[in-house]
């Protein structure tokens, strides 16, 4: 048996549990407390703050999860905002899109790009594109400076606690709306269905508020909690649910996840979410 291992609670009783072979990596920023661990299992994973971010084994199914379904359904993205997502991911995934010309990406935590630049550069290499500039600011604030300016934003934040909780309130979500451009979309990262399905919910009615499209998605991510994840689309004039996928052939070849029918399936939502969803 392994000597170390990694736990994650994800209630007070059940949770995760991984074997390390190494800790390669461990430091407090201003903002969090940030580990890489050599995993048995998964590979190289990112930890903020106790809690996994990404494996190498899985995170492709997390940055095709959040990033393609808005893209797909815009007819032709051109400018995209990412806020979060420091370990770049997100950008490579929006990379893919041949008709994007720029994507402003805004991390709070500087040291978060630098370590996953240093620890794992297949997901990074996107940040050097010359199409894509990094902003280390808050990303709520970053909103205001740019009203009708965005064709995607993704919101590809840590859990609502701390300085990441006011990424899920009505206030940031107003931001969202008025710095995307007519025709515009935006997709929220929002927990575990199973083990927080209440956030699910209130992000949704906080969304409906604002917007006329609102619609939770779902994704099977093994090391996130319960294994099941929710992303939720967002937009005044685009329908996941009945628009078309542009898609070419050659973008869809490189995923390893999302495919037109997993695309479509993922807005069809089990009982138990839809009836937290109705309350």
């Amino acid at each position: 048996m392994p000597d170390d291992w990694f736990q994650e609670n994800h209630t007070p009783y059940a949770g995760l549990t991984l074997a390390v072979g190494e800790r390669l990596h461990d430091q407090h920023s201003a903002y969090q407390h940030i580990e890489v661990l050599q995993t048995l299992e998964y590979g190289r994973m990112l930890v903020l703050d106790g809690f996994v971010m990404l494996t190498e084994r899985d995170e492709f199914v997390y940055h095709e999860m959040l990033v393609h379904p808005a893209l797909l359904t815009h007819p032709e993205p051109r400018r995209v905002l990412i806020i979060g997502g420091g370990d770049g991911g997100s950008v490579r995934e929006v990379l893919r899109h041949e008709t994007v010309e720029r994507v402003e990406l805004v991390e709070i935590d500087e040291e978060v790009v630098k370590t996953c630049r240093r620890y794992f550069p297949a997901l990074t290499r996107g940040l050097d594109d010359a199409r894509v500039s990094l902003h280390c600011k808050d990303g709520f604030d970053y909103l205001d400076d740019h009203p009708d300016a965005y064709d995607v934003i993704l919101v590809d934040s840590i859990d609502p606690v701390g300085e990441a909780a006011k990424l899920f309130t009505t206030s940031f979500y107003r931001k969202v709306k008025a710095a995307l451009k007519n025709g515009g979309s935006a997709v929220f990262q929002t927990e575990s269905p199973f083990y927080n399905p209440e956030v699910v919910a209130q992000v949704s009615r906080r969304l409906r508020m604002l917007f006329a499209n609102v619609a939770p998605y779902l994704a099977h991510i093994p090391t996130y909690p319960s294994g099941l994840w929710s992303f939720t689309f967002a937009s005044q004039t685009v329908d996941p649910l009945t628009s078309e996928l542009h898609a070419k052939p050659a973008l869809l070849a490189e995923l390893k996840y999302l495919n037109p029918g997993v695309c479509k399936a993922a807005f069809a939502l089990p009982n138990y979410i839809r009836a937290h969803l109705a309350k």
